[in-house]
Formats: structure tokens, C-alpha cells, sequence
């Protein structure tokens, strides 16, 4: 799902955009051939690239003049949340929400920094689709953006966290509607979901447990790009993300207490189940003992001769019934 900022250049491979703040809240938009021109004096410059697309690669690693080990950070497949710091400079991994459409619901993906005190370059995959961007892109070109890198980096990891706030309350609303109707749904479907809950929940909790980590370490940071204030937002923002791991610490508790619940509920089940099925095979026990007595093949076995046996014999048996069942209730078995 590309945003509006993506459309514009589509036609510049492995470049989502890029743009010149001009220290007043807006921007300029470049294409390749501004970025090639960018200098230090110009201004703050934001590249946001394709991180999986071969012409941005090869930009990084021969036109960024960003050190080597950071571009291959930067470059990495699998990486959890992180802080390091280069001199001046701070490479940094944060997740946020995917929103493509194709995802998963509660997908959270990668979004790599390197910044300095002139140029933050961001990276995203190809499929991966983050809001936060793309409401940060709107505000610049609307004039009401952040207008140093410390405030453009610090209002990214706000929106990333932010952004985090209605998935979770989604799964929030998912613990309620399960707990309250657990003992009216079918077991099958309770415990599927219940899996599926618990699952989203520990998925969460994996990578904003280092983002806080790694966000609590960005507020001790002595980059000279980051001002006073920027470090404050950097504290609410990781408050936030403490806030959204004691959540889904709730959430993973209250899916193993309601998975306790329903483990009690389907014993209880099945106990009345094996309840029935004992009380049927003593009520046909006594009819059952009679009808091998006089099923045996030996002589002597009254009424063989009688016409009227059957009838005597089914006769009993009708009256063991009542019988039996008002032993059972003075044995207090029912």
C-alpha cells in the first residue's frame, strides 16, 4: 500500500523519497540526482529508501559515506530493536506496525536510522507499509513537520510507539469479548483463538521489550543533534512503550487464566459425560445379569416350557428400573 509521498516518485528506483527540511517545519522534495548533489550546508536532508532494492544498496555502500559496519546493520535481514552509537552519529532499529493490507494483522516490521546532525536516512523493505512515515512526510509538506534532526527522529519513534496504541487495544478488546463469552461458545473455537491471542501477545512483547531498551539508551546519548527537549520526548515515548509491555503482560496472563478456565469447563464436560455413561451401565446392569441367567445353555431354567416367561421376565426388568434409580439417589450417586 504505497502513501501519496510514494507515488510521486515511483519512477526513482529504491527511493521512497527524500526531502530538504527547511527549518521552519516544511521541506523540499529531491529526487536521485538531489541527493547526489546534497551537501552538509544545504540543510537537513531525510532519504527514506527501499532497503531490499539493489540501487539503494549500492547507494549506501558507495555514495553515503556512511561507515561500513553501520551500512551492514542497516542492511541486515533479521534484526531485533537497537542503539549504537558512531562518533556523532546513531544507527538505530525500532519496529513499528506493518499496515500493507497483505500482513498480518499485528505484524511488526523493522524500520533501520542512521542520523547524524545533517542527514537522517531511514530504510523500510519493499512490502512493509509504516503509517508513522507517512503521517511525519504529510506534515512536512503541510509546513507543520519537525525542523532539526533531533526533533524529525524523535516525533519517528513517537509515531512508531503510537501507532502501537490501537493494535493493542485491540487485543485488549478481544481478552474482554472472550472472557465474557467463553461458557457460551464452543470449546474448539475458544481455545483456537485463545492460542491466537496469546500468540500476538508474546510476538509483541519480543520486540518492545529491546525497543524500550533501546530507546531508554538514546535518552543518555551526548549526540550533539539531540536537544533537551528531544531527549524528554524520547522519555514519553519510551514510558509509552513500558506502558504497552505492562499490557500485554495483562493480556498474557488474563489468556492463561481463561485457558485455565476452559481446560476446568471441558474436564467438567467430560466428568458428565463419563457420569451418563456410568449410570447408564449400572441401570443395565441387574436386566443385563438375568439375560445371561437365562441365556445359558443348561437345563433347569425356569419357564423354558412357559408361554408367558418373556412376558414375566421383560416385566422385571421394567421394574428393576425404578428400583435401581431409587437405590442410586439413597446412595446419593445421583
Amino acid at each position: 500500500m504505497p502513501d501519496k509521498a510514494d507515488l510521486k516518485y515511483g519512477e526513482q528506483p529504491g527511493l521512497r523519497f527524500a526531502c530538504l527540511l527547511d527549518g521552519a517545519g516544511g521541506c523540499r522534495d529531491l529526487g536521485w540526482e538531489g541527493v547526489e548533489a546534497w551537501k552538509p550546508e544545504d540543510g537537513v536532508l531525510w532519504v527514506h529508501l527501499e532497503r531490499d532494492h539493489p540501487q539503494a544498496q549500492a547507494w549506501l555502500r558507495a555514495r553515503s559515506s556512511i561507515d561500513r559496519f553501520a551500512i551492514e546493520a542497516l542492511l541486515a535481514d533479521e534484526t531485533r530493536p537497537r542503539v549504537d552509537d558512531y562518533d556523532d552519529a546513531v544507527l538505530a532499529t525500532l519496529r513499528g506496525v506493518n499496515r500493507n493490507e497483505a500482513s498480518e494483522p499485528l505484524d511488526l516490521v523493522p524500520l533501520r536510522l542512521w542520523v547524524n546532525d545533517r542527514r537522517i536516512v531511514t530504510l523500510r523493505d519493499k512490502d512493509h507499509y509504516l503509517m508513522a512515515l507517512r503521517d511525519i512526510r504529510e506534515a512536512l509538506v503541510a509546513g507543520k513537520g519537525p525542523s532539526r534532526v533531533g526533533a524529525l527522529f524523535a516525533r519517528i519513534a513517537e509515531k512508531l510507539v503510537k501507532n502501537l496504541e490501537p493494535a493493542i487495544d485491540e487485543l485488549e478488546a478481544t481478552a474482554d469479548r472472550l472472557d465474557e463469552s467463553l461458557l457460551d461458545r464452543p470449546t474448539s473455537q475458544c481455545r483456537a483463538e485463545l492460542s491466537e491471542l496469546r500468540r500476538q501477545a508474546i510476538n509483541l512483547r519480543r520486540y518492545l521489550s529491546p525497543q524500550r531498551e533501546a530507546l531508554f539508551r538514546l535518552q543518555a546519548e551526548d549526540a550533539s543533534w539531540l536537544s533537551k527537549r528531544d531527549k524528554i520526548r524520547l522519555r514519553e515515548t519510551t514510558d509509552k512503550v513500558l506502558r504497552h509491555l505492562e499490557n500485554l503482560d495483562a493480556i498474557r496472563d488474563r489468556t492463561t487464566i481463561l485457558h485455565e478456565d476452559l481446560a476446568a469447563q471441558i474436564a467438567e464436560e467430560h466428568a458428565r459425560s463419563s457420569n451418563r455413561l456410568t449410570l447408564v451401565a449400572a441401570l443395565l446392569l441387574p436386566p443385563s445379569l438375568v439375560a445371561g441367567l437365562l441365556g445359558a445353555n443348561v437345563g433347569g431354567i425356569p419357564g423354558n416350557e412357559n408361554p408367558w416367561a418373556f412376558v414375566l421376565v421383560v416385566a422385571v426388568v421394567l421394574v428393576l428400573f425404578p428400583l435401581e434409580l431409587m437405590f442410586l439417589r439413597w446412595l446419593r450417586w445421583l
